[in-house]
């Protein structure tokens, strides 16, 4: 497996293989990796809300059973407006850019240097699956404790990096996959093994979705 440098990049962009929407500017590319850019989406973690039973603390958590479309505020910003993001805060973010790329690419988000200077933290990033369509959602963190980090949609916060690998992958099967951020954040995806995790029935777990190696890996209907 291979990191694809900015020539590389560029020619799979030309053959249409890797799409950004909207397109790559100057100063985006970068010698082995592609700067991206921050989208007008925040969503912020809510605290508490209201019952018939009086005011209950939410539980933020993708074990959580609860509708999670309660528990964040959306906020989309216009043109010219910013984000604040408070001392020690934790919101996600959109990208500005919808990315696309086929399946014998996987990528890895970084956090870019500059960025983690200002006291923002971007690195509880990860692996994006191979054949990912869509924007990408990331979680951004305000470590300082008094300053608020003021933030500007367009700005370059996060880097990401193209790897080839040795065959396609099977076609993936995430949350935000050819989904808007949001709708795909709201659906917050169950998986079978979160429910007997929850059961305490890890070992029961282990052994209902074992791999068997001869057989090769389930497909993903069968374990989601």
């Amino acid at each position: 497996m291979s990191v694809l440098t900015s020539k590389q990049i560029l020619e799979r962009i030309k053959k249409g293989d890797i799409v950004f929407k909207p397109a790559l500017d100057s100063f985006q590319l970068q010698a082995h990796a592609v700067d991206l850019r921050l989208g007008y989406t925040f969503m912020i973690p809510k605290s508490w809300h209201l019952t018939e039973n009086g005011r209950e603390s939410l539980r933020v958590d993708h074990l959580n059973s609860e509708n999670v479309s309660n528990l964040y505020e959306v906020v989309e910003l216009e043109k010219g407006q910013y984000f604040e993001l408070l001392p020690e805060e934790h919101v996600l973010a959109a990208t500005l850019e919808s990315i696309k790329w086929p399946s014998d690419l996987m990528s890895v988000l970084y956090p870019k240097s500059s960025t983690n200077r200002r006291g923002l933290a971007v690195d509880l990033t990860g692996i994006v699956d191979a054949g990912f369509e869509g924007q990408l959602i990331i979680p951004i963190r305000n470590n300082t404790s008094a300053h608020a980090i003021r933030l500007y949609p367009g700005e370059r916060f996060c880097q990401i990096t193209f790897h080839e690998l040795y065959e396609p992958a099977r076609k993936p099967n995430g949350t935000y996959h050819q989904k808007d951020v949001v709708e795909g954040f709201i659906l917050n995806k169950k998986y079978k093994d979160y429910d007997m995790i929850k059961k305490g029935q890890i070992l029961e777990m282990k052994e209902k979705f074992k791999i068997e190696v001869n057989e090769g890996v389930k497909d993903d209907k069968d374990k989601k």
